[in-house]
C-alpha cells in the first residue's frame, strides 16, 4: 500500500491581510458598543440611581415633573368613615291614616303634596254599618229607659206587698241584661270612631249619621294618599300618609366591623355628624345623632344609625341617598404626611427623604391611620425631615425602573 504525505501550505500574503483586516473591524465594533453608544443613552436619562435606594434628579428635571418637598410636621389628627344612608320622614311626627269601619268613599278633599292643618277634613266615607250600630245604639238606650222604669215600680210594688220577692228579682235582672247590652252597643260605637260629643248628639236628636269623617291628626303635608271618590275602603287600608317634614331622619346601615369606631365616637359626645346629600354635593348638612341599633340585621350584618336634621325649607325628601361622616376624636400631636407622599410596592410603604439639592432616599415608613388627606406615621420618619410630597410616583418609577 502507498503511503499519502499530506502538507499544508501557509495562505499567501493578500490572503493574510484580508484576515488581519476583518478581526481588526470586529474589535472595532465590539470596542463601540461599550463606548459612545452607552454614553449617549446615559446623557439622555435624567436621573441616576447612585446607591440602593437613592436616586439623583437635577434641578431642571425636578421642575419638570413637578416635584414639591416639604417638612414632616405635627398637629391634631383626626380619621372619620363615611356610611351609605336614606333620607326618611321622622316617624314621630308621621301618621298612617286608616278608618275605623268599613265604608264608601263619598268626597275626598286631600291631595297628594298638600299642605294641612290638624283636624282638616280630608275625605268623608259614608258607612252602613255605623248607621246599623248607631240604630242598635239608640234602641238599647230604648230598651234600658223601659227597664228602669219597670225595676223602679217593682221596688214600689214589692214595699207594698203587691208582688213577691221573686219578681222583683226577675226584674232587675231584667234590668242588668239590658244595662249591659246597652254600655256594648256604646263600646262598639266608640270602636268605630264616635266621640263624646257625637254621642251627646246622636242621644239629643235621635237622627242616624252614616257618614265617616276622615280628619289630620296634626299639621303636616300629604306625601302618601290610596283611595279615589267611590271605591270601598277597609279597615285594614291606609288612606292617607301625612308626615311634618320639617325635621327628617337620616338612617344608616353600619357594618359590624365599624361598630366599634361608633360606639368610641358616642362614648365621648361626638354626637355631631356631617351629612352630605348626593341631590345637593357642595353642602354639608349638620346633624344629631339620635339612635344607635341594639341589634343587628341578621341578613346583612348591619347595625342601623339614625340622626335628625332640621328642614325647615323641605329641601330634603323622603327616600333622597346620603353619606354620613364619623370623625374620631381628635388626637393631638400626631405626626402625619399627605397621603400623596405614601408610595407602596410589594407590600412596602415609603416616602422619598430629600438628601440633599439633586438627591432623594427611599425611607420605609409604618403607617397608622387615613382620614384621606393625611395619614399618621408611627415609624421611621422624625419631624421637620423633607419629605417628597408631589411628584413621588415619578421617582419611584425612575428607582424602581417601571414607566412613568
Amino acid at each position: 500500500m502507498t503511503d499519502h504525505v499530506y502538507s499544508f501550505r501557509c495562505p499567501s500574503s493578500s490572503i493574510r491581510q484580508g484576515l488581519y483586516g476583518f478581526l481588526f473591524s470586529v474589535m472595532i465594533l465590539d470596542a463601540g458598543c461599550d463606548g459612545t453608544p452607552s454614553d449617549v443613552v446615559a446623557s439622555k436619562t435624567p436621573a441616576v440611581v447612585s446607591t440602593p435606594g437613592r436616586i439623583i434628579l437635577s434641578a431642571e428635571e425636578s421642575s419638570r415633573v413637578g416635584l414639591v418637598v416639604q417638612p414632616v410636621a405635627r398637629s391634631d389628627f383626626r380619621t372619620h368613615r363615611d356610611f351609605p344612608a336614606i333620607v326618611q320622614p321622622n316617624q314621630r311626627n308621621m301618621a298612617e291614616i286608616t278608618t275605623l269601619v268599613r265604608g264608601r268613599v263619598v268626597e275626598v278633599y286631600a291631595d297628594l303634596g298638600q299642605q294641612v292643618k290638624a283636624n282638616a277634613p280630608l275625605a268623608i266615607l259614608y258607612s252602613s254599618e255605623l248607621g246599623l250600630a248607631q240604630s242598635a245604639y239608640l234602641k238599647a238606650k230604648a230598651k234600658l229607659h223601659l227597664a228602669e222604669q219597670a225595676y223602679s215600680r217593682a221596688q214600689f210594688l214589692l214595699q207594698e206587698q203587691v208582688i213577691g220577692e221573686a219578681e222583683a228579682q226577675r226584674r232587675q235582672a231584667e234590668l242588668l241584661s239590658i244595662q249591659a247590652e246597652a254600655n256594648e252597643s256604646h263600646d262598639r260605637l266608640k270602636l268605630l270612631g264616635m266621640n263624646d260629643e257625637e254621642f251627646k248628639r246622636l242621644e239629643q236628636s235621635r237622627k242616624i249619621r252614616s257618614v265617616v269623617p276622615i280628619v289630620a291628626p296634626f299639621e303636616g303635608r300629604i306625601i302618601g294618599r290610596k283611595l279615589t271618590r267611590g271605591e270601598v275602603v277597609e279597615t285594614t287600608e291606609n288612606l292617607f300618609v301625612i308626615a311634618d317634614l320639617s325635621e327628617v331622619w337620616v338612617q344608616a346601615n353600619i357594618p359590624e366591623k365599624d361598630i366599634p369606631f361608633v360606639y368610641a365616637i358616642h362614648a365621648t359626645g361626638g354626637t355631631q355628624v356631617e351629612v352630605r346629600i348626593n341631590a345637593y354635593p357642595k353642602e354639608v348638612f349638620k346633624g344629631t345623632i339620635t339612635y344607635i341599633g341594639d341589634v343587628l340585621d341578621p341578613v346583612t350584618r348591619t347595625m342601623q344609625l339614625r340622626l335628625e336634621l332640621p328642614n325647615l325649607d323641605g329641601r330634603l325628601k323622603p327616600e333622597m341617598f346620603a353619606t354620613i361622616r364619623l370623625f374620631s376624636e381628635a388626637q393631638p400631636d400626631r405626626l402625619a404626611v399627605p397621603e400623596a407622599a405614601l408610595q407602596r410596592d410589594q407590600g412596602r410603604t415609603f416616602v422619598f427623604v430629600q438628601r440633599s439639592a439633586n438627591e432623594y432616599e427611599l425611607r420605609e415608613v409604618n403607617v397608622g391611620e387615613s382620614n384621606g388627606l393625611l395619614t399618621s406615621i408611627l415609624g421611621g420618619l422624625s419631624e421637620g425631615e423633607p419629605i417628597v410630597t408631589q411628584g413621588a410616583f415619578v421617582l419611584k418609577s425612575e428607582l424602581l425602573k417601571k414607566p412613568v
